[in-house]
């Protein structure tokens, strides 16, 4: 069994539990973004610190904090 078909039979298996709990589509997206997150030490920091780069950077444009 290859790599991408484990994933997948997780995944379903995962997605039918989620079914069988009525779990809301949003919140077995969140489970599996979490999971995934989890997994990869540093990308939960990454990622924010891209996040608030962007943010300072648009409000740099709009004027309301100045460049230091």
């Amino acid at each position: 069994m290859d790599n991408m078909t484990e994933l997948e039979n997780l995944l379903q298996h995962a997605a039918d539990l989620s079914a069988r709990d009525n779990l809301s589509k949003e919140e077995f997206m969140a489970a599996a973004w979490n999971a995934y997150l989890a997994s990869r030490p540093g990308l939960r920091e990454e990622l924010e610190e891209r996040e608030i780069k962007t943010q300072l950077r648009k409000l740099r444009k709009q004027g309301l904090i100045a460049l230091a």
